[in-house]
């Protein structure tokens, strides 16, 4: 019988794509704001493997990915994606939006992002969130699946990510012996570093 246990905290890493880089700066003052300050910024990154998105945002996209400092509670990821959709949203013009913001965890052995949209391999997670399985830690590397965005499957991608995974494991090490881990901590009332 398997008993069941706490999951472990997560990495909380934020992918954004626009066309405007000039509204990279507002967006990642409001995530600084509620998530704390990042660890890791990724290099920009054309977002050109599909057009989807191009009629209601325009292109060229580009992409930035951050990973923020310390660890999250997995539960708390619905919550992380409504407070993206909502400054989607905020950021938007006659109904358009103008960026697009996927919150994921990165964990030793996957990385999940959060979405609004349901699929045969999606679970759900509350309120109308669902995560979606992106790339699973294998073999000394992230691994796409059959279903991973195609951005995601890019080596570059999957490149950055085993970098904020190195620093996870550090961090979730730490946290482990009972060191609090900066904001985003998900024991912040654990004892503080000696």
């Amino acid at each position: 019988m398997s008993l069941p246990q706490p999951p472990p905290p997560a990495r909380l890493v934020i992918g954004v794509f626009l066309k405007e880089p000039s509204l990279l700066g507002p967006v990642a003052d409001a995530l600084v704001r509620r998530h704390g300050p990042p660890d890791m910024i990724g290099p920009w990154m054309a977002f050109d493997q599909t057009r989807y998105y191009e009629p209601e945002m325009g292109g060229p996209l580009r992409r930035r990915m951050f990973s923020f400092k310390g660890l999250i509670d997995q539960a708390d990821l619905p919550d992380i994606k409504r407070h993206a959709n909502g400054l989607e949203a905020d950021l938007a013009e006659a109904g358009r939006r103008r960026v697009n913001i996927d919150p994921g965890c990165l964990l030793a052995e996957r990385f999940v992002l959060a979405t609004g949209k349901n699929f045969s391999h999606r679970i759900h997670l509350d309120g109308g969130i669902y995560a979606d399985l992106t790339l699973i830690y294998e073999n000394g590397a992230y691994k796409a699946l059959p279903w991973t965005y195609p951005d995601y499957g890019e080596e570059r991608m999957r490149d950055f990510l085993a970098r904020v995974r190195r620093r996870y494991l550090l961090d979730l090490k730490r946290f482990q012996k009972g060191f609090r881990i900066q904001k985003g901590d998900a024991r912040p009332n654990g004892p503080a570093p000696s």
